[in-house]
Protein backbone atom coordinates (compact mmCIF):
# COMPACT_ATOMS: atom_id res chain seq x y z
CA UNK A 1 0.00 0.00 0.00
CA UNK A 2 2.79 2.46 0.93
CA UNK A 3 4.65 1.70 -2.32
CA UNK A 4 1.56 2.52 -4.40
CA UNK A 5 1.13 5.85 -2.60
CA UNK A 6 4.79 6.78 -3.07
CA UNK A 7 4.74 5.68 -6.73
CA UNK A 8 1.63 7.71 -7.44
CA UNK A 9 2.96 10.87 -5.76
CA UNK A 10 6.21 10.52 -7.71
CA UNK A 11 4.26 10.39 -11.01
CA UNK A 12 2.16 13.40 -10.04
CA UNK A 13 5.33 15.35 -9.18
CA UNK A 14 6.95 14.37 -12.47
CA UNK A 15 3.88 15.47 -14.43
CA UNK A 16 3.84 18.83 -12.62
CA UNK A 17 7.54 19.43 -13.36
CA UNK A 18 7.12 18.47 -17.03
CA UNK A 19 4.11 20.77 -17.40
CA UNK A 20 5.97 23.75 -15.92
CA UNK A 21 9.13 23.02 -17.93
CA UNK A 22 7.26 22.68 -21.22
CA UNK A 23 5.62 26.05 -20.64
CA UNK A 24 9.05 27.69 -20.34
CA UNK A 25 10.00 26.70 -23.89
CA UNK A 26 6.88 27.91 -25.68
CA UNK A 27 7.11 31.37 -27.23
CA UNK A 28 4.58 33.79 -25.78
CA UNK A 29 3.27 34.86 -29.19
CA UNK A 30 2.17 31.35 -30.13
CA UNK A 31 -0.52 31.24 -27.44
CA UNK A 32 -2.72 33.84 -29.15
CA UNK A 33 -2.94 34.23 -32.91
CA UNK A 34 -3.70 37.72 -34.09
CA UNK A 35 -7.10 38.25 -35.63
CA UNK A 36 -7.18 39.99 -38.98
CA UNK A 37 -10.06 42.39 -39.46
CA UNK A 38 -11.30 42.14 -43.05
CA UNK A 39 -13.30 44.57 -45.17
CA UNK A 40 -15.42 41.96 -46.98
CA UNK A 41 -17.51 39.02 -45.78
CA UNK A 42 -18.43 36.29 -48.26
CA UNK A 43 -21.76 34.55 -47.82
CA UNK A 44 -23.62 31.78 -49.55
CA UNK A 45 -27.37 31.60 -49.63
CA UNK A 46 -29.86 29.10 -50.92
CA UNK A 47 -33.30 29.75 -52.30
CA UNK A 48 -35.12 26.61 -51.17
CA UNK A 49 -37.84 27.00 -53.80
CA UNK A 50 -35.53 27.07 -56.82
CA UNK A 51 -32.63 25.19 -55.20
CA UNK A 52 -30.23 27.86 -56.45
CA UNK A 53 -27.18 28.61 -54.31
CA UNK A 54 -25.68 32.08 -54.64
CA UNK A 55 -22.35 33.31 -53.27
CA UNK A 56 -22.11 37.04 -52.62
CA UNK A 57 -19.62 39.54 -51.20
CA UNK A 58 -20.74 42.12 -48.65
CA UNK A 59 -18.57 44.96 -47.36
CA UNK A 60 -18.52 45.55 -43.61
CA UNK A 61 -21.48 47.73 -42.54
CA UNK A 62 -23.02 47.41 -46.03
CA UNK A 63 -26.47 45.86 -46.40
CA UNK A 64 -27.12 43.49 -49.30
CA UNK A 65 -30.48 42.00 -50.12
CA UNK A 66 -30.76 38.27 -50.78
CA UNK A 67 -34.35 37.45 -51.62
CA UNK A 68 -36.46 38.82 -48.77
CA UNK A 69 -33.43 39.01 -46.47
CA UNK A 70 -31.10 41.93 -45.80
CA UNK A 71 -27.62 40.84 -44.70
CA UNK A 72 -25.29 43.26 -42.87
CA UNK A 73 -21.90 42.10 -41.55
CA UNK A 74 -20.50 44.24 -38.73
CA UNK A 75 -17.06 42.59 -38.48
CA UNK A 76 -15.34 39.70 -40.25
CA UNK A 77 -12.25 38.12 -38.73
CA UNK A 78 -9.73 35.63 -40.06
CA UNK A 79 -6.22 34.55 -39.06
CA UNK A 80 -2.77 34.91 -40.59
CA UNK A 81 -1.92 32.32 -43.29
CA UNK A 82 0.50 30.65 -40.87
CA UNK A 83 -2.35 29.86 -38.46
CA UNK A 84 -5.29 27.51 -38.73
CA UNK A 85 -8.12 29.57 -40.17
CA UNK A 86 -10.90 30.51 -37.77
CA UNK A 87 -13.24 32.67 -39.77
CA UNK A 88 -16.06 34.38 -37.94
CA UNK A 89 -18.28 37.38 -38.46
CA UNK A 90 -20.87 39.28 -36.47
CA UNK A 91 -23.89 39.59 -38.72
CA UNK A 92 -27.36 41.10 -38.62
CA UNK A 93 -30.07 39.71 -40.87
CA UNK A 94 -33.44 41.33 -41.36
CA UNK A 95 -36.46 39.98 -43.19
CA UNK A 96 -38.72 42.18 -45.30
CA UNK A 97 -42.19 40.89 -44.52
CA UNK A 98 -45.11 40.76 -46.94
CA UNK A 99 -46.55 43.92 -45.38
CA UNK A 100 -43.20 45.71 -46.07
CA UNK A 101 -42.05 45.76 -42.46
CA UNK A 102 -38.49 44.94 -41.52
CA UNK A 103 -38.06 42.31 -38.83
CA UNK A 104 -34.70 41.26 -37.35
CA UNK A 105 -34.41 37.46 -37.59
CA UNK A 106 -30.74 37.04 -36.72
CA UNK A 107 -28.09 38.99 -34.84
CA UNK A 108 -24.99 37.11 -33.79
CA UNK A 109 -21.77 35.36 -34.71
CA UNK A 110 -21.44 33.11 -37.73
CA UNK A 111 -18.57 30.65 -38.05
CA UNK A 112 -17.35 29.46 -41.45
CA UNK A 113 -16.07 26.21 -39.90
CA UNK A 114 -19.55 25.35 -38.64
CA UNK A 115 -22.10 26.74 -41.09
CA UNK A 116 -24.98 24.90 -39.45
CA UNK A 117 -24.18 26.23 -35.99
CA UNK A 118 -25.36 29.81 -36.53
CA UNK A 119 -26.61 29.93 -40.09
CA UNK A 120 -29.71 31.93 -40.85
CA UNK A 121 -32.56 29.53 -41.39
CA UNK A 122 -35.69 30.95 -42.96
CA UNK A 123 -38.67 29.11 -44.51
CA UNK A 124 -37.45 30.10 -48.00
CA UNK A 125 -33.81 31.21 -47.62
CA UNK A 126 -30.74 30.02 -45.73
CA UNK A 127 -27.60 32.18 -45.45
CA UNK A 128 -24.20 31.21 -44.07
CA UNK A 129 -20.67 32.66 -43.83
CA UNK A 130 -18.05 31.26 -46.22
CA UNK A 131 -14.98 33.45 -45.74
CA UNK A 132 -13.55 36.87 -45.03
CA UNK A 133 -11.25 38.78 -47.34
CA UNK A 134 -9.60 42.15 -47.79
CA UNK A 135 -10.70 42.89 -51.36
CA UNK A 136 -13.57 42.14 -53.69
CA UNK A 137 -14.23 42.42 -57.39
CA UNK A 138 -17.56 43.96 -56.38
CA UNK A 139 -17.17 47.75 -56.18
CA UNK A 140 -17.46 49.13 -52.63
CA UNK A 141 -20.56 51.09 -51.67
CA UNK A 142 -20.45 54.87 -52.09
CA UNK A 143 -20.17 55.42 -48.32
CA UNK A 144 -17.20 53.02 -47.89
CA UNK A 145 -14.10 54.42 -46.22
CA UNK A 146 -10.76 53.85 -47.97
Amino acid sequence: MGLFTQDRSWRVSLIAVMTVASGLFLPAASSHAARISNTVAVFSGIDKITGRITTFDVYIDETVQFGALQVTPKVCYSRDETEAQKIDAFVEVDEITLDRKIRRIFSGWMFADSPGLNAVEHPIYDVWLKECKQNSEVPPPDNAQN
